[in-house]
């Protein structure tokens, strides 16, 4: 319910850093900037000129490739993501800086993802996590988000008995990330949403709730949160829920939860 709006707001969260290396030439940093302005026109132009050195070939065709994959994202045009994926597959990861080595990784996972290779595309998320010590404390959460909603689309593509392990794979990364950092909006969302996967509706409502109220440990993220979980419980918990309680009326139950939740989010302001 949420897959649209990550991918519209995360790229640009894991977009290559604009880290400033004495030799750099213009050009690449040119290409740099212009990407992490979503210029990605212009990214790929002075790419293409800093490709002319040898020495930074690879770095310059990985800004390229990242950028081929943001505008296929704006465009929908085939032609870029293939296009990506033929100048992915140049690349040298031996050549690049190890900052550079993770966003290779995190741009064929994406690319993978874009293909709808779903569980292709998380394994590769999950060996940029392996070294996400280089990326900020945002950018890493971003990726665990990347990962886990390729995860989460792999599940949807699998009949209804074969999700339960994919969800639990969820589940049981969020509960270690959530020991390490109890505010993380990434683990508190979705442990809500891995446990209603697996089928446990009633844990998936006590973590939401669990999740409303630690959302405060991490006030940048607290209303970006909030806004994930409501719609989780509104749009999916409470009408599975009413479902499994035991009333005559199926509607008087999912006007009660509705009640429930409403108080909850009054008492935890």
């Amino acid at each position: 319910m949420r897959t649209a709006r990550i991918l519209a707001i995360t790229l640009c969260l894991v977009a290559i850093a604009p880290v400033a290396w004495a030799a750099e030439p213009p050009a690449l940093a040119k290409a740099r900037t212009l990407y992490n302005s979503a210029n990605y026109e212009g990214a790929i132009d002075a790419a293409a000129v800093a490709r002319r050195q040898a020495a930074w070939a690879d770095a310059a065709a990985l800004v390229m490739a990242r950028s081929y994959l943001e505008r296929y994202r704006q465009n929908a045009d085939a032609k870029d993501l293939v296009a990506a994926r033929e100048t992915f597959v140049t690349i040298k990861s031996s050549a690049l800086t190890p900052r550079d080595q993770v966003d290779l990784i995190i741009g064929l996972a994406q690319a993978l993802y874009l293909g709808e290779l779903f569980g292709a595309a998380a394994n590769l998320f999950e060996t940029a996590l392996t070294r996400s010590s280089l990326l900020g404390a945002r950018d890493r959460m971003t990726l665990l988000d990347w990962w886990a909603t390729a995860l989460d689309r792999e599940a949807q593509s699998r009949p209804v008995d074969r999700r339960r392990v994919v969800f639990e794979r969820i589940g049981t990364r969020m509960e270690e990330e959530l020991r390490q950092d109890p505010g993380s909006w990434v683990a508190n969302y979705w442990l809500a949403v891995a446990l209603r996967g697996a089928g446990d509706v009633e844990g998936a409502w006590s973590a939401a709730i669990a999740a409303w109220v630690r959302s405060t440990l991490s006030p940048d993220t607290t209303a970006e949160l909030r806004a994930d979980l409501d719609r989780l419980v509104m749009q999916a918990l409470v009408p599975e829920r009413s479902r499994v309680m035991a009333v005559r009326d199926p509607q008087e139950a999912v006007t009660a939860l509705r009640a429930e939740w409403e108080l909850l989010k009054q008492q935890w302001k």
